[in-house]
This record gives structure tokens, sequence and C-alpha cells, in this order.
């Protein structure tokens, strides 16, 4: 095979791996209006140009999609996050998905870096629906063959799927930005805003051998925190808030006030998806963290002019490299522990 059929990397991403790598044919990867950036990211780093699209929306606010590019016998990746105007953005990925499965697509992968609609996993009272079930099937019926996620908020909501789900995890990302961000990491104490967080906290606290905390809360009801009660001792240490997701933002900077009241010298908190809806940003803003560290799921250009406390931790090259595996059939388990390079 001649030798412009390969791409040369300047460092393997695993021990052992051939350096010349071959080019991917019969890949598109398409970007729906939720997230470009990321998408762009993403196909910059496969090497390869963005699909061709077109969004618009008709006088009575229905959705169209003219995808601009023949799809027959590709393997196609449609990135949309779960952010934004999430019910038109869903839509969109659904007409999007079924436009190229009945345009003869080989397959047809959603790139959903922030699931819509997770946090209704369970039926937890009378008559609750389970939305995230439904969505699952929403996104099935519409032809799509695999999901690629980062860090459900329950990761049984794989198992709502009857194809392939691949829910990636932000923290490597998360562990190499507090070792490279946080010169006391060592003395500091890893803690969940709730006891749900407790594998999440018990696993990075582990891989930093450092010590863990949680903090039981009690809701009134949706989006409003009536009690907190912390279990662990972080007088004179680091604090560092994680969980998977920040909304309004109650939750953590309750978290924020109890730690510091307990002893904890400087409050971190990270966070895989910032939603920062309604009066997120401006308590963040009285709050006493030294930063607030989200992923980049959710676009957070507007959210980190507002506030100089948030800080971005790029996930693209996790990714890149998952859809990289999948379109070549290899693993994407090492992702599970491991930053691409």
């Amino acid at each position: 095979m001649p030798l412009q059929d390969f791409l040369v990397i300047d460092q393997p991403l695993e021990p052992n791996l051939i350096v010349l790598r071959q080019r991917m044919p019969n890949i598109k990867v398409f970007s729906g209006s939720s997230h470009p950036d990321l998408a762009q990211k993403i196909v910059d780093r496969l090497g390869i140009d963005i699909g061709k699209v077109v969004t618009k929306k008709f006088s009575n606010l229905e959705t169209c999609v003219e995808i601009g590019e023949s799809v027959r016998g590709e393997d196609v990746y449609i990135v949309q996050s779960g952010s934004g105007e999430i019910n038109d953005n869903l839509m969109e990925l659904l007409i999007m998905i079924n436009a190229c499965k009945i345009a003869s697509a080989s397959r047809v992968t959603a790139v959903i870096p922030c699931f819509p609609y997770a946090r209704q996993d369970k039926k937890d009272k009378s008559r609750a629906p389970i939305s995230a079930k439904l969505v699952a099937n929403m996104l099935s019926v519409a032809g799509a063959d695999h999901i690629i996620t980062m860090d459900l908020h329950a990761s049984q909501i794989q198992g709502f799927f009857d194809i392939p789900v691949d829910n990636l995890y932000a923290e490597p990302a998360v562990l190499k930005w507090i070792k490279e961000n946080i010169p006391e990491w060592r003395n500091s104490i890893i803690v969940s805003p709730d006891a749900g967080g407790a594998k999440r906290v018990t696993s990075i606290a582990d891989r930093l051998n450092v010590e863990f905390a949680l903090i039981h809360k009690e809701r009134k009801k949706a989006n409003e925190v009536a009690a907190m009660v912390l279990v662990g001792d972080v007088k004179d240490k680091v604090a560092i808030l994680v969980d998977d997701m920040a909304d309004t933002c109650g939750t953590i900077c309750h978290a924020a006030e109890k730690l510091t009241q307990a002893g904890a010298t400087k409050v971190y908190a990270i966070l895989t998806h910032g939603i920062f809806s309604g009066p997120a940003i401006s308590r963040i803003i009285n709050a006493r963290f030294e930063a607030v560290v989200v992923t980049n799921t959710i676009p957070q250009d507007r959210h980190m002019k507002e506030c100089d406390k948030i800080r971005c931790i790029d996930v693209s090259m996790m990714f890149a490299e998952a859809v990289r595996r999948t379109h070549n059939g290899e693993s994407v388990s090492y992702l599970f522990s491991n930053v691409p390079y």
C-alpha cells in the first residue's frame, strides 16, 4: 500500500502502537446546531472535513434538515449535544439520523456528549415518566445504530437501549487537570455533593491516593436543597467537589459553603456537564470557589465570559479517538482510564 495512504502521528496513543496509521475511508461526520465547535475540533483531530448539512426552520417552527452530500455506504457520525434548546436539538438529531439512514448510510452513530433527559431515569414517584427511556426509544426508531456519550447521569441508562452504547468517562481528563492546575492536590480531599456520586469520587480519590468525603442532601423539590450533612473531615485541606452536572448550581454552592464552614482552605468544583441555567452564574460569582471546572460537552464560551471562575477542559480528543476506534473496529476501553495525546 503506498505511503500516502497513511497519516503520521507524533506520539503513539498506546505502547507499541504502530506510528503509521491508515487513513479512514468511508466516514462522514456531521454537526447539529447545538455544538458546532466541538464537532469541528473532532474532525480536525481526525484529519477529515466536516460534512455538509443545512438545518433550518419553517415559519411554523418545524425543523428541516438537508444533508448536502452522499452518505450511501458511509459510516456516519452525527454530533449533537443535549444543551441549549434541548427539545429542538433533540428533534434535529432524530431527523438527521433518519435522513442519513434512509439515504443508505451503512451505519449511523449519534455522538451525544451530554445526553438529554438523563436525570429522568427512574420512576421515583407515582405517575412519573422515565423520559430517558423514551429518548432511547426515539433514537433507536429514528435509525441510530450506535450511541457515544459521556458521563451518563446513571450508567444503567445504557440498558435502555438495544443498540451498543459507549459511555465515555471524563475522569481521566479531570485527573490530568487536577495534577496540572492544583499545586496542593496531594493535600486535597475529593467530595461528592450527594450520595449518588460516591462511586465517582472514590474512583478519583483512589487514583490520586487521597481521601474522600460525602455530602448527604435532602431535597424538598427539584432544584431546591433543604438540608446538607457533611460526612468526612475536610479541615485544612483543599476540597474538590466532583459531580456529573450542574444546572442551577444550588447544590454545589451550598456544598461550597458547607465545606468552607468545616475548615476547607480552598474549594474547587469539577463538573462534566456545566448546564448553568437560571441563577447559576450569579450563584457561582458569589460562592467561595477558587474555580468551577467543566468540560466542553456543552458550549461554555458565553459562561466563561460572564464569570472568570469558570474553566473549561477540552474533551474533543476523547470523542475523536472514540470515533476513530469505532470506525476501525477497535476497542474504546483504553479511553476509560487514559487521555489520548
